[in-house]
């Protein structure tokens, strides 16, 4: 696989809501404008792969579901929420993205489970065609850091300065940007939030001209190499996860016993999915978080999943959900590799 070569910062063009005031703002992108990307011929088609990686809880997932265009990777404000490499596919005009979503580099805690998530970090960045390093805009900490020296310098990066709609003085940002180019050569900045669609169709034109011409990889459409039993799973984590909020602690997971499809009985009808769940959680206590009062809340875990999965798969989904207690798993390389994490 071919990358293009790293060159001299290139700043985005400004959000187009930005306001007027951040003319300073312009003026500083210009000034770090050194070179532009080297244009090649546009005729035929692009692919290539793009990682997005930055620390836990910086707005990864939720920029990977915006440029897809549908949710195939779950949210929360929980950290770790991601835990696998996930692929988001989107094929536009001539050029077809694969975008790769990685778990939140983890240095708090050095368990056989984040040991793994760190592993899937790494091997995603090592072999793309270019690396959106997502940060909050007008941030930059020691995990930001740990994240940053993980990218090679021969794969260009782009700086993803995310949630601007957090900055309330955006001229701000100026200063940070130039301080952010002493930290890297980074190909372009592209201060944006994620839940602007302006903002989104921007990057996809920016990111288009690092691809290499050659053929595309998948169906033009195509979203993610995910099977649905894996997006189920996914699903279930999710809502175990903004339900339980900061009571449960993260290394929760959920193991799918079985995954059944069922034809439509006649036509018109949709097809059946029969799914059952299992919550995985180290302790008993925990167990009696996620069953919650009366067993409510497994019961709208289990709810809000299948409503989710019927729009998502376009079926009707009949799920149970269970609570089991494995007591140190996170702890245990070869539990955490039975789970399915590499």
């Amino acid at each position: 696989m071919t990358a293009t070569p790293s060159s001299p910062p290139v700043p985005a063009t400004e959000p187009s809501d930005a306001p007027d005031d951040l003319s300073s703002l312009e003026g500083m992108l210009a000034n770090l404008k050194k070179s532009s990307p080297g244009t090649t011929d546009t005729t035929g088609q692009r692919c290539g792969l793009v990682a997005i990686v930055g620390k836990p809880n910086v707005g990864k997932s939720t920029l990977l579901n915006a440029v897809v265009g549908q949710k195939i990777s779950i949210t929360s404000r929980k950290a770790q929420t991601t835990r696998h490499r996930i692929t988001g596919i989107r094929t536009r005009d001539n050029t077809q993205f694969v975008f790769v979503d990685t778990p939140g580099f983890q240095t708090h805690h050095n368990n056989a489970l984040n040991r793994s998530l760190n592993k899937t970090v790494l091997g995603a960045v090592g072999d793309v065609d270019l690396i959106l390093f997502v940060v909050e805009a007008g941030s930059f900490t020691l995990a930001d850091a740990k994240v940053l020296s993980l990218l090679k310098q021969d794969i260009p990066v782009l700086l993803i300065a995310n949630k601007l709609d957090n900055v309330h003085r955006r001229a701000e940002i100026a200063p940070w940007l130039q301080t952010m180019q002493e930290r890297h050569q980074f190909a372009e900045f592209v201060p944006m939030s994620a839940k602007n669609a302006k903002d989104v169709e921007r990057l996809f034109a920016i990111c288009a001209k690092y691809l290499p011409e050659q053929g595309w990889w998948y169906a033009e459409d195509e979203l993610t190499d995910r099977s649905e039993k894996f997006q189920a799973a996914e699903t279930v984590r999710e809502k175990l996860f903004r339900l339980t909020g900061d009571e449960l602690p993260y290394t929760s997971t959920v193991i799918i016993d079985k995954f059944e499809e069922e034809p439509p009985a006649r036509k018109g009808q949709k097809r059946l999915l029969k799914i059952a769940a299992t919550i995985v959680v180290e302790r008993d206590g925990h167990k009696a978080m996620v069953i919650g009062d009366k067993g409510e809340r497994i019961k709208r875990i289990g709810m809000e999943t299948r409503v989710e999965l019927e729009k998502l798969m376009d079926a009707k989904v009949f799920i149970e959900v269970w609570v089991k207690v494995r007591s140190g798993w996170a702890d245990d390389e070869a539990r955490v590799r039975s789970f399915g994490y590499e």
